[in-house]
């Protein structure tokens, strides 16, 4: 059996056992986390309407320079409070955290810690 195809069905798994209890409403959006080993990115969706509102991803280029490498707490932090001003701006204070297939830990726990102290409610 092909390794590969269970831990991918188990994140699978993970993500909708989340994903089922959390949805986004106008009043109050879905923050997704994509995490990867050398990238952190998020988006804040509108569930109701599928658009994305508000999006910030370590590899956009003018944030490359500022964050420098992506897979660590650091630059989750970073892109925490760079969401956080921007939901802020667009309208949007209160979300609901959709943490995917990933564990409350680490660089997702540092980017929530981060969008939190910068004016975003979860």
């Amino acid at each position: 059996m092909d390794i590969r195809k269970v831990v991918d069905g188990q994140r699978e798994r993970r993500a909708f056992r989340v994903r089922k209890r959390v949805r986004g409403t106008t009043a109050r959006p879905r923050l997704s986390v994509s995490r990867t080993l050398q990238n952190f990115g998020c988006q804040v969706i509108d569930d109701t309407t599928g658009k994305t509102l508000v999006a910030v991803n370590s590899l956009e280029k003018g944030l490359q320079a500022e964050i420098g490498y992506g897979g660590n707490c650091e630059a989750a932090s970073k892109l925490g409070k760079i969401l956080a001003e921007r939901a802020i701006k667009a309208g949007i204070k209160q979300v609901a955290l959709d943490r995917g297939s990933c564990k409350y830990h680490g660089r997702v726990a540092a980017f929530a810690d981060a969008a939190r102290e910068a004016g975003l409610e979860f």
